[in-house]
């Protein structure tokens, strides 16, 4: 299989928690306190797949200059998609509760379009990392893998759960968020087509755009989101996926 190919289908299967999320948002109704629970462990998973996977690896391709202007600019960049978006409705995009729809009751009408674009602002970094991962022969990062994984599962539950709400049809919402899930596959398979020629400068300048976006999105979206509903025990629960990426990352 071509590598491009497999780093497709890696970046499909990391984006497909969404469509997994949302059939579960459709089918029952979970506390939120669960959501926000796997929402703490993704970001757990998260900071160490930026800290250990793709920072380290920036800094090893690249040394610090491209590896610092990369992330800030990484996270510049997210931070201006998620102003433009969070005006034309997809500023609590992540949220779990009632407390979501009361907060974004444009959801029924232009917010649906504006969650999807959010979730595709916070999916895409994700998704390159995962094709840049293959680049060079070498093996998928499974924590980055696991950690996209986790994150977009109460992504796609939560979001779905609001277009429930604001009377979207099935149709509707299964082809936003499996379209969603077929363009991270398509990131992935890019980033990894587009960049397998690219010097060593500039697949560590990539990677470090995407740790930053990534590790922006975290604090803008599911750290505040995952707090709101764990309340006290977000720190201890984030610590565990932390832990549990850290260990995945030696033990491979």
């Amino acid at each position: 299989m071509p590598v491009w190919l497999e780093a497709g289908l890696w970046g499909l299967l990391g984006g497909s928690a969404l469509l997994i999320g949302a059939a579960i948002a459709w089918i029952v109704e979970l506390p939120q306190r669960l959501v926000a629970a796997v929402m703490a462990i993704g970001s757990g998973v998260l900071i160490s797949a930026v800290a250990f996977d793709l920072m380290d690896e920036a800094f090893a391709r690249g040394g610090l200059d491209s590896t610092a202007a990369g992330f800030v600019g990484g996270a510049a960049l997210y931070t201006l998609g998620n102003l433009w978006l969070s005006r034309r409705g997809a500023r609590h995009r992540k949220r779990s509760g009632s407390e979501r729809t009361e907060a974004q009751p444009q959801a029924s009408e232009g917010g649906g379009a504006a969650i999807a674009l959010g979730a595709l602002l916070d999916g895409i970094p994700e998704s390159i990392v995962i094709g840049i991962s293959l680049i060079g022969g070498a093996g998928v990062s499974t924590t980055v893998v696991v950690a996209v994984f986790l994150s977009n599962i109460p992504e796609g539950l939560s979001s779905a759960a609001g277009m429930k709400k604001a009377g979207r049809s099935a149709a509707y919402v299964f082809g936003v968020w499996g379209a969603i899930a077929l363009a991270s596959g398509i990131a992935a398979l890019l980033g990894n087509l587009l960049l397998a020629g690219a010097s060593a400068d500039g697949v560590a300048l990539i990677t470090a755009v995407a740790a930053g976006a990534i590790l922006a999105m975290l604090v803008d979206t599911m750290i505040p989101e995952a707090t709101e509903n764990t309340h006290e025990y977000t720190g201890l629960i984030a610590v565990a996926g932390f832990l549990a990426a850290f260990w995945l990352s030696k033990a491979g």
